[in-house]
């Protein structure tokens, strides 16, 4: 039985070695070669020196030696820093920074992009690159970077063997970064407990199997993403890798690889609905499943209505406790507006401003307990204690109270048990499945030396489910003409795409409440309408 992360891999290439882990491609990797390169690459991360529970960051698109790296981190007793790939050299070195990676696994494109950034990063000891480099460009790099240790990916797999560092299952084995509504991301730590209970869980209420094949279309840095690894090998199944460039692109891969679950944001569901779907998706779509926001009504029934036969799971998860609820396929017709209940090994309360649990349709904060709840906020001990609090009703006799989490989320549950999203506590921004800080946006702005005052704001947006507006005074020396010309040119090459605001709104002056703070209430309400199509 797993009970550490990585262990999933080879339980299934001992029982099963011949099956299909990953498909990239034309690449098909059977679960016997996984399990080869992932303890390869562990051992050639302990012979570069990787201590019990240090970070190595992996900043790659999906392909599988990011696969490889994430598995192999956990095996070799390391912490997993999956990054990103769509994040600009800025964040990216934030992350290394704060997470104290010691070992970076990337690409020489992506190296050559971040090398201004590294000489920050003080803890980074080891560049690992897929790419083969001609030596002369390997010394010319070591040079560069001043005197990190470089290596290539085959010389990672050819190190001889060494025995990895004794972890047990509550040891830390993964950071996911998330975005909060203000500053930087938030490092959630996850330990092998968390990963294997959240992969059992979800296994369990979508009935996979090891003849499963999951298209992985979200971020692996992304807690539903990465759930779309751990849960396939949890039972065996195969898991096709794939970053697309159209939405079209992903059912033509649902149809080429027989795919037969597939997950996906909101934003990309109400893309894939206005188009025309071969007849081999109905055929072979066992269900399909929506994260990174609330799924419109309109859209579950759309998708109802091409796919028949297939059942949807409409489910709401936060990064800290993985998944949280789920709604049963069989509820989709009759509540489609509701989150659903509990995952199998979680509860979920419902509480009020004095911790009392609500009565049924009273609004609340969705707290989560259970073998779920992550071990807080590396390096973080205020947010840490803001959000991981205790959890309610427990008996005072208990000398060590149990940790829950608090998500921020307001929701009401009905007289039947069923829950219902109302809002969120904080200003947040949730954009193409994306959480996004409005301060990340602003501090952006501010770089500029253009403005004097900032406001990034999430508004409702048809496709998107938010889009980004960002709302400013401008400076005594900006020019009023040209300032939002400049921002978003300034925005586009210091964010990523997902962060970059669709509109950039220049004003006199922004509203102020009585704390001195800006309106961002007032100013939400102001422009509610942005990006709504107008009603005849």
């Amino acid at each position: 039985m797993a009970d550490l992360i990585h262990q999933f891999i080879t339980r299934a290439a001992q029982g099963q070695g011949s099956r299909p882990a990953l498909l990239f491609r034309d690449t098909v990797l059977s679960y016997a070669e996984l399990a080869e390169q992932v303890e390869n690459a562990a051992r050639g991360l302990l012979a570069e020196g990787l201590g019990a529970a240090e970070r190595v960051a992996i900043y790659l698109p999906k392909q599988p030696e990011t696969v490889v790296g994430i598995f192999a981190t956990a095996a070799a007793g390391g912490c997993f820093v999956p990054v990103n790939p769509v994040l600009k050299p800025r964040q990216v070195s934030y992350i290394l920074r704060h997470s104290q990676a010691r070992v970076l696994i990337t690409s020489a494109q992506r190296l050559q992009q971040l090398a201004a950034e590294l000489p920050a990063c003080s803890d980074l000891h080891t560049l690992v690159l897929v790419d083969t480099l001609a030596a002369e460009r390997r010394e010319t790099l070591a040079s560069e970077l001043r005197g990190l240790n470089v290596i290539e990916w085959q010389a990672l797999l050819a190190a001889p063997a060494r025995a990895p560092h004794r972890r047990i299952d509550t040891d830390m084995t993964a950071l996911l970064y998330t975005s909060g509504s203000t500053g930087n991301p938030k490092g959630v730590v996850l330990s092998h407990r968390n990963m294997v209970a959240g992969a059992r869980s979800v296994a369990e209420y979508l009935e996979n199997t090891a003849d499963d094949r999951l298209l992985a279309v979200l971020p692996l840095s992304f807690d539903a993403g990465l759930s779309q690894l751990t849960t396939a090998f949890s039972v065996g199944a195969s898991v096709v890798l794939m970053d697309y460039l159209l939405p079209r692109d992903v059912l033509k891969a649902v149809a080429r690889y027989a795919v037969t679950g597939l997950a996906a944001v909101p934003p990309l569901w109400n893309q894939l609905l206005q188009l025309a779907w071969p007849d081999e998706v109905a055929d072979t779509l066992r269900y399909v499943t929506n994260t990174g926001g609330a799924m419109p009504v309109a859209s579950t029934r759309a998708l109802q209505d091409k796919l028949p036969h297939t059942r949807v799971f409409l489910m709401y998860g936060l990064t800290e406790a993985f998944r949280s609820t789920y709604l049963p396929p069989e509820q989709v017709q009759q509540r489609p507006q509701s989150i659903g209940k509990a995952i199998p090994n979680a509860e979920i309360l419902v509480v009020n401003e004095a911790g009392e649990l609500c009565a049924a349709n009273e609004p609340g904060e969705l707290v989560h307990r259970g073998a779920l709840v992550a071990l807080g906020y590396w390096n973080d001990p205020e947010k840490t204690a803001e959000r991981f609090r205790p959890a309610p009703g427990q008996d005072p006799a208990l000398p060590l109270a149990e940790i829950a989490v608090w998500s921020g989320d307001q929701v009401v549950r009905d007289e039947e048990g069923y829950l219902y999203f109302v809002s969120r506590k904080d200003d947040m921004i949730k954009t193409s499945g994306y959480r996004v800080s409005p301060t990340e946006v602003e501090e952006v702005a501010y770089l500029s030396g253009l403005i004097a005052g900032a406001a990034a704001l999430g508004l409702p947006h048809t496709q998107l489910g938010q889009a980004i507006a960002l709302v400013v005074t401008p400076a005594a020396q900006a020019n009023s003409e040209t300032l939002e010309r400049e921002l978003l040119a300034l925005c586009q090459r210091e964010l990523p795409n997902f962060m970059v605001p669709a509109r950039v709104i220049v004003r006199a002056a922004l509203p102020h409440n009585q704390n001195g703070k800006i309106d961002r209430r007032a100013l939400n309400a102001e422009y509610a309408s942005l990006f709504q199509e107008p009603t005849e």
